[in-house]
């Protein structure tokens, strides 16, 4: 019997691959094609603190950069689901393009797949479709690359406040103003996609307002420096919008809608989750090789017959599958209007996903020993990209804990109780 063993033998990034579609099949095969050339370039973007633009190049090439853009503008049409599972597989070889990855689709599903299950009036819809066929076609024909800039270190991340960037009305469009902290791919991306509250009296999160704004637009400045713990290809340094003129024509969605669309599709917040399954993927793959003295470059020496060993890769298979199927399956059942259950499972996935992988991560290099910690490894990257999801808004580990707490014990429209002294 034959019992050598080869890259192929690795999970699927889905599990059981039957249950896609030939095109889901197709466009996570693409992405691990690519995989093992970002693999091999994660090392110095991470040592660098650099955008991994040539990665960015390559996923043009292969078509996927535009796999959320409509197929009339020159797209593959995919779903959250497809574009998850292709964030996942790139996951798996470098953690700062994956994610970046879901933010640049993330912009053309809130664009396509929800602007198309929101309520417009005739000239609403008119104005959108216009300016959705103008960026999905320089996304699909030039590889433009879409950034998603929303935090700015306040309680708007968590949906508590309006923007404090705000934009003014001008004719013929905005004049942008504010600051935006942790903008990932600032000074890379070709395009912003930008949250922010149109200016107004007393206004609210109901005011907010989804933007196009160009990388090279006057008045808008990068400052601050990029040093962080993981994920240091994402580049996300600050954004300065200095009275930026964004026209009416590049709207992501018409006035008044990104309320109403945040509020119908929450699992839109799950894309950001699908990387880190990637991450957690990887190091239980390394793990296995490295147990079973496979691992290219290394002597081949065999850990796999210890009962610690066993039972620790046991651990993170168990995690692996659990954050798996309960990610999968909420990017698959995500639609408009889910019921109360449906939102638990969101912030139940969520949480799972970004804890997990960090978990999974830190048993692998607890269990891969000391030899793990060196950065001609994967392992420390792979643990330091992980540890990054918790913190990432406006779906925090900590918020996804407040929220799912609250809402299993409260319905809407209930108040909390006080608290007798």
């Amino acid at each position: 019997m034959d019992t050598s063993r080869s890259a192929a033998d690795d999970a699927h990034i889905a599990g059981d691959a039957s249950r896609l579609t030939p095109a889901q099949r197709a466009w996570v095969a693409q992405a691990a094609e690519l995989g093992p050339r970002f693999a091999a370039r994660a090392p110095a973007h991470d040592a660098q603190a650099s955008f991994p633009r040539e990665n960015f190049r390559d996923l043009h090439a292969a078509g996927l950069l535009s796999l959320a853009v409509d197929p009339r503008h020159g797209g593959a049409g995919a779903d959250l689901l497809g574009c998850g599972l292709v964030a996942a597989e790139l996951g798996r070889w470098c953690g700062a393009t994956a994610l970046c990855f879901s933010l640049h689709v993330s912009n053309t599903l809130w664009s396509g797949l929800v602007g198309d299950s929101l309520s417009m009036t005739g000239a609403q819809r008119a104005a959108h479709e216009a300016a959705r066929a103008r960026h999905e076609s320089a996304i699909a024909r030039e590889g433009q690359v879409w950034a998603q800039t929303i935090s700015e270190g306040g309680a708007a991340d968590a949906g508590k406040a309006p923007w404090s960037t705000v934009a003014r009305r001008v004719e013929g469009g905005y004049v942008v103003s504010g600051r935006k902290v942790f903008a990932s791919m600032a000074g890379e991306a070709d395009v912003h996609g930008l949250l922010c509250t149109l200016q107004r009296p007393a206004a609210t999160q109901a005011d907010a307002l989804f933007l196009a704004v160009p990388s090279d637009a006057p008045g808008l400045r990068v400052s601050g420096e990029w040093n962080p713990l993981g994920m240091r290809g994402t580049v996300s340094r600050t954004l300065e919008f200095h009275d930026v003129f964004v026209p009416d024509g590049d709207r992501v969605l018409p006035e008044g809608l990104y309320c109403q669309a945040a509020a119908r599709w929450p699992a839109m917040f799950l894309m950001t989750s699908p990387p880190y399954l990637g991450l957690a993927q990887a190091a239980h793959d390394f793990t296995v090789r490295y147990l079973c003295g496979e691992v290219p470059g290394l002597p081949p020496v065999q850990r796999r017959m210890y009962p610690t060993k066993q039972f620790a890769v046991a651990q993170m298979r168990l995690k692996l599958e659990q954050m798996r199927a309960l990610l999968l399956a909420c990017l698959a059942e995500a639609g408009p209007d889910p019921d109360r259950h449906a939102r638990l499972r969101l912030l139940a996935a969520q949480h799972t996903v970004v804890e997990q992988s960090a978990e999974i991560c830190q048993l692998a290099l607890r269990t891969c020993g000391g030899q793990a910690l060196t950065k001609n490894l994967p392992l420390e990257r792979l643990l330091r990209d992980a540890r990054c999801g918790a913190v990432m808004l406006p779906w925090t580990a900590e918020l996804c804990l407040d929220q799912l707490g609250r809402d299993s014990l409260y319905w809407a429209g209930e108040d909390e109780e006080a608290i007798d002294g």
